[in-house]
């Protein structure tokens, strides 16, 4: 059985839900039952990941339009403190961004953020809770990141 790492925040429970029938379409399709991290539960305690990771986040930005205002990450900063403490965004092979689109240029900024500022690519983004084809698609896409970046 492969070992795949989910990092993962989630708020309001859209993300965890997605993360969850993420996890149960890995382990059904592909004999892979992903370790699950929810820097939430963690309540800022940090540890080294040695190991490659997806990381998967909401969108939770201070008002505004997301072009000249309305930019500044609110809640999941927790997410962003794990993956720089211990290095250990060096580990993530990529990141997946949630949101909602009514909020249209905010619609999953801060995994572009993320993606930005530590140096990884943003793999794909859906929209709150996501649909069975989202979670499709997304295992797909991780697989094979992952396979690309222990290659």
């Amino acid at each position: 059985m492969s070992q795949l790492t989910i990092l993962y925040i989630s708020l309001s429970g859209n993300t965890h839900s997605f993360v969850s029938r993420l996890r149960d379409y890995l382990s059904l399709n592909h004999n892979i039952t992903p370790r699950l991290i929810n820097v939430k539960e963690l309540r800022h305690e940090t540890f080294a990941l040695s190991e490659p990771f997806v990381a998967l986040l909401p969108t939770y930005l201070e008002g505004g339009n997301g072009l000249d205002n309305g930019n500044q990450e609110i809640l999941t900063t927790p997410l962003g403190d794990f993956m720089a403490s211990h290095d250990n965004y060096k580990y993530c092979f990529g990141i997946i961004g949630s949101g909602n689109r009514n909020f249209n240029n905010q619609f999953c900024l801060t995994a572009k953020q993320y993606a930005e500022r530590f140096g990884f690519p943003v793999l794909d983004e859906f929209e709150l809770r996501g649909t069975s084809s989202d979670i499709e698609r997304i295992a797909e896409k991780i697989l094979h990141a992952q396979a690309a970046f222990t290659n």
